[in-house]
C-alpha cells in the first residue's frame, strides 16, 4: 500500500475510491431527502441551497438519489467482478495445471467466447436471462469469465515450472497441495490486478444495461438508470444527466487508476530498478 500511495496514479485512485466507498456505505444515511420524494414546485432546477446538485424531472433531489444509488452501483460492479474472476480463475487454473488435451479443449471454447465483443455478448446473455439487476450481474460475470481464465492460465503456466514447484514435486507432494500452497500464492498477483481494473468495466457495463432498460428497473436509483430517465430533459436541466454520469466516470476512473498502481506495485522489475 505504501508503494501505491507513493505514485500520483495510486494516490488519486485511492482518494477517488475512498470517496466512492464512503458514499456507498454512508450515503443512504447522510442523504438530505428521501430519493423518491417529489418536489413539484422545484422540477428541473440547478444547484441551489435547498438542492445542492439540483433536481430531476419529478423534482427529486439528485444528491439524495446519487447517494442512495451508490451502494447498488458499486455492489453491482464488485459482485459481477467477483463472480467472473472466481469462475475464470478456477477454469484457468484447471487448464494451466492439467495441460495437454484438457487445456486445449478449454482454451478453444474460451477463444470462441472471446471472439464476441464483451458488450454484445453481455446483451445477448441478458436478453436470454431477462432484464433485472441479478440477471445483468450474471451476464457481466459470464462475459468476464473467459478473459480471466486466460489470465489465470498464463499466470499458472509462468509459475508451474519454477524451482520451488519442481522441488515440491520431487518431495512427493500431492497435486492439490502444490496448487494451493505453491502455484496459487505466486500466481495471484496478476489476477488481483486484473480484477481491480475489471470492476470499472463492470460498473460501466451495468450502467449501460440500466440505460438500455435491461439492468436495474424503476424506481431504482442506479446511476445508469438515472441517466436514462433524465436524458430527454437534459437540454432543460443538464445537471440531471451530468451528475450521475460524472459519478460513473469518477468511480470507473478510481478503479482504473488504483488498478494501474497495483499492477506497478506487483511488478517484480520495479524492485530491481
Amino acid at each position: 500500500m505504501r508503494d501505491i500511495l507513493r505514485s500520483p496514479t495510486g494516490l488519486i485512485g485511492t482518494i477517488l475510491l475512498t470517496l466512492v466507498f464512503v458514499a456507498s456505505v454512508f450515503g443512504p444515511f447522510i442523504a438530505p431527502y428521501d430519493p423518491q420524494m417529489f418536489h413539484a414546485a422545484s422540477r428541473l432546477q440547478g444547484p441551489s441551497a435547498d438542492f445542492w446538485l439540483g433536481t430531476d424531472q419529478y423534482g427529486r433531489d439528485l444528491m439524495s438519489r446519487l447517494l442512495h444509488g451508490a451502494p447498488a452501483t458499486v455492489s453491482f460492479g464488485l459482485g459481477a467482478t467477483a463472480l467472473g474472476v472466481g469462475a475464470g480463475s478456477i477454469i484457468g487454473v484447471i487448464a494451466g495445471v492439467a495441460g495437454g488435451r484438457t487445456d486445449g479443449v478449454i482454451m478453444r471454447i474460451l477463444d470462441g467466447m472471446l471472439a464476441m465483443p464483451e458488450l454484445l455478448f453481455t446483451l445477448l446473455i441478458v436478453t436470454f436471462l431477462g432484464g433485472g439487476t441479478t440477471q445483468a450481474m450474471l451476464a457481466v460475470a459470464v462475459t468476464f469469465t473467459p478473459g480471466m481464465a486466460r489470465i489465470a492460465r498464463s499466470a499458472v503456466l509462468s509459475v508451474r515450472t519454477r524451482e520451488y514447484v519442481l522441488a515440491a514435486q520431487a518431495r512427493g507432494e500431492t497435486q492439490s497441495w502444490i496448487v494451493l500452497r505453491e502455484v496459487l500464492p505466486n500466481a495471484i498477483g496478476p489476477i488481483i490486478v486484473e480484477a481491480t481494473i475489471r470492476v470499472s468495466f463492470a460498473i460501466m457495463i451495468g450502467a449501460t444495461l440500466g440505460f438500455l432498460g435491461l439492468g436495474a428497473q424503476p424506481p431504482s436509483t442506479e446511476w445508469g438508470l438515472m441517466v436514462a430517465e433524465a436524458r430527454q430533459f437534459m437540454f432543460r436541466n443538464p445537471w440531471c444527466v451530468v451528475v450521475p454520469g460524472l459519478a460513473i466516470a469518477i468511480t470507473a476512473m478510481g478503479f482504473n487508476l488504483f488498478g494501474d498502481a497495483l499492477r506497478d506495485a506487483f511488478d517484480p522489475r520495479k524492485g530491481h530498478g
